[in-house]
């Protein structure tokens, strides 16, 4: 149906940057919207930002406003993550996600990629 590939995971310095890459290929069409959720050890999975397709209306976790960006390349159906000034509490398995306009749940989902902030 839908999958979905996450890439640029990896180890950074506090205050560094890193770019998260998702790669989207099947049934895109039918996508609405793109999100990325991130899950630490010992802790529940938190979503961090989304994108929608057709607009590229975008909405963000208030702990990485003004920190991290997310874009879409409708061509290219990918969806990336961009994010800045790190924090060791940014370290998590980052996992790139879609739905459909309904249901409104997140169905299909990347195999994750770690990112670890070093202080």
């Amino acid at each position: 149906q839908v999958q979905l590939v996450e890439s640029g995971g990896g180890l950074v310095q506090a205050g560094g940057s890193l770019r998260l890459s998702c790669a989207a290929s099947g049934r895109t069409f039918s996508l609405y919207r793109m999100g990325w959720f991130r899950q630490a050890p010992g802790k529940e999975r938190e979503f961090v930002a989304a994108v929608n397709w057709s607009d590229g209306s975008s909405y963000y976790a208030d702990s990485v406003k003004g920190r991290f960006t997310i874009s879409r390349d409708n061509a290219k159906n990918t969806v990336d993550l961009q994010m800045n000034s790190l924090k060791p509490e940014d370290t998590a398995k980052y996992y790139c996600a879609a739905r459909r306009l309904v249901p409104i749940q997140y169905d299909y989902w990347g195999q994750g990629t770690q990112v670890t902030v070093s202080s």
